[in-house]
């Protein structure tokens, strides 16, 4: 598939979509801690799919906030960062800082975390839920993660949560993680994926029920980028299915298309990879 994404219809320029992602997630973050807030894994969300579905329970980690935590994530990339005191630690399309907080917890005093997102309203939620907690090694910074505003082979750890899904071009991101990366650092990116190309109308059905997989990839080709970039050691560290339910299936399938499917053995997939500089 392309690897723009696909958010008001197939070819819109990456200008339009990044616009229509800061819109939804600028108003996400306007919306948290209310009645009125709800997970959502992309512009596909503008409707009424939620994110909810994939996102990993965080409440149990060291360093955990919940004020910080949307539910917009798809993994805990954390689990297989290898991060060490005093690192310092990249989260690209960092939100309201929920996965921030918790890489603080493990470099300790002595690190440092830098959060990266191109919408202002989280960049300002974060800054706030910082505030409150008074850490002084956190930096919450405006910016693309295909253009990162940081300096070449400065970064011990890339840490991201189900974004690269919402970035234009991957090749362009992920050459940028490479590029800030130390020689001999790593990244744990968690990410949705599709097994295989889904037929339009289940990818139709799947856009529904969480909006995030308008943007996923075919694994393997997904994984191609990575290596392309340069990457060494790539490796699927954590996989889990996706599945769509059927009731929302059949809004799009007959019952023999949906049979079918289900013996295609293709899926959409919660994907965390590991690699190295």
């Amino acid at each position: 598939m392309s690897e723009l994404y696909p958010v008001a219809g197939v070819g819109d320029s990456p200008e339009k979509i990044k616009e229509m992602v800061k819109e939804k997630y600028g108003e996400i973050a306007v919306k948290a801690n209310t009645k009125d807030a709800a997970g959502c894994c992309g512009p596909g969300c503008c409707g009424d799919a939620t994110f909810s579905v994939i996102a990993d329970d965080y409440t149990m980690l060291a360093g955990y906030n919940p004020d910080a935590d949307l539910g917009l994530g798809c993994g805990v990339p954390t689990e297989y960062a290898k991060i060490k005191k005093g690192d310092t630690v990249l989260d690209l399309g960092s939100g309201a800082g929920n996965d921030a907080f918790i890489v603080r917890s493990a470099v300790g005093e002595t690190g440092k975390v830098i959060g990266v997102d191109m919408t202002e309203a989280m960049v300002e939620k974060a800054r706030k839920n910082n505030a409150k907690l008074g850490f002084q090694n956190i930096e919450f910074v405006l910016g693309e993660i295909e253009n990162l505003p940081l300096a070449a082979n400065s970064v011990d750890v890339v840490v991201s949560n189900c974004v690269l899904n919402l970035v234009p071009s991957k090749t362009k991101a992920y050459a940028e993680v490479y590029r800030v990366l130390k020689p001999g650092a790593h990244f744990s990116i968690s990410d949705v994926v599709t097994s295989g190309e889904l037929p339009e109308k289940i990818r139709s059905a799947a856009e529904m029920y969480a909006g995030c997989v308008a943007g996923a990839m075919v694994k393997q080709s997904y994984l191609d980028i990575i290596a392309k970039a340069g990457f060494k050691n790539v490796a699927v560290v954590k996989e889990k299915p996706t599945p769509v339910p059927d009731e929302t299936l059949r809004q799009y399938l007959s019952e023999a298309e949906l049979a079918e499917f289900k013996k295609s053995g293709q899926g959409i997939y919660s994907v965390t990879v590991y690699g190295e500089k």
